[in-house]
């Protein structure tokens, strides 16, 4: 049976994270502030961060150190071509605060103990995060790596990167993951310049990225 965490707990911990967040990141441009998902029958809190790209290492670390968030979910990347002149491009990372702790090695195994959720109180209540990072218009967009901070971070860099072209500074071992290897150098599929089929246009890739073929179906009925 699954653990619950109590819903009063959860809330008195995410607005103490946030008063913190806001006692170190104040004067920054940094926003950070307790939402609630919309959904389901709790309406659990989780905390929403809008971080400006040039702290976001910084703010990564006071996370995962400080806070205890140790789980990175899931990097997403967003093109808005059409956003306002500061939201271009958009990074969101979804990070967690598991609580899961691993006590002393027995033998050659490392046992993992998950806590009592429903008795955890203030920094030990696990938590979700949502960060937003927005970029101007660029054709190199850009944010610092946290692929040392969370283990999660390493696939989920290069998938975004692989898919929306967002680079991330400092990240070793950047590479294809879900594209051919010998894809076109600056082709990411999830940028909106680029015409796929199903949107009015017959080729599988536009000719500009170099492709220059026609997919197996092409005439057939869409």
């Amino acid at each position: 049976m699954g653990m619950k965490i109590d819903m009063e707990a959860a809330e008195v911990a995410a607005n103490l994270v946030v008063a913190q967040g806001r006692s170190r990141w104040g004067g920054t441009g940094l926003t950070m502030e307790v939402q609630h998902h919309a959904g389901g029958r709790f309406k659990r809190p989780y905390i929403r961060i809008d971080c400006p790209p040039q702290h976001w290492l910084a703010v990564a670390k006071w996370l995962r150190f400080d806070a205890g968030v140790d789980h990175c979910s899931m990097i997403t990347g967003i093109h808005w071509p059409e956003g306002s002149d500061e939201r271009r491009w958009e990074v969101v990372i979804h990070l967690m605060r598991m609580n899961v702790i691993d006590p002393p090695e027995r033998g050659n195994w490392v046992e993992q103990v998950v806590r009592d959720a429903s008795i955890l109180q203030e920094e030990d209540v696990p938590l979700e995060f949502e960060v937003s990072i927005c970029l101007p218009d660029t054709r190199t967009p850009s944010v610092p790596s946290v692929q040392q901070v969370w283990v999660g971070a390493d696939w989920n860099e290069k998938e975004t990167w692989d898919l929306g072209g967002i680079d991330f500074d400092g990240h070793v071992g950047m590479r294809r993951v879900l594209l051919p290897h010998d894809s076109p150098v600056g082709y990411h599929p999830l940028q909106k310049q680029h015409k796929l089929r199903y949107h009015d246009f017959e080729e599988m890739y536009d000719d500009a990225q170099g492709f220059q073929r026609k997919p197996v179906d092409a005439g057939k009925i869409k």
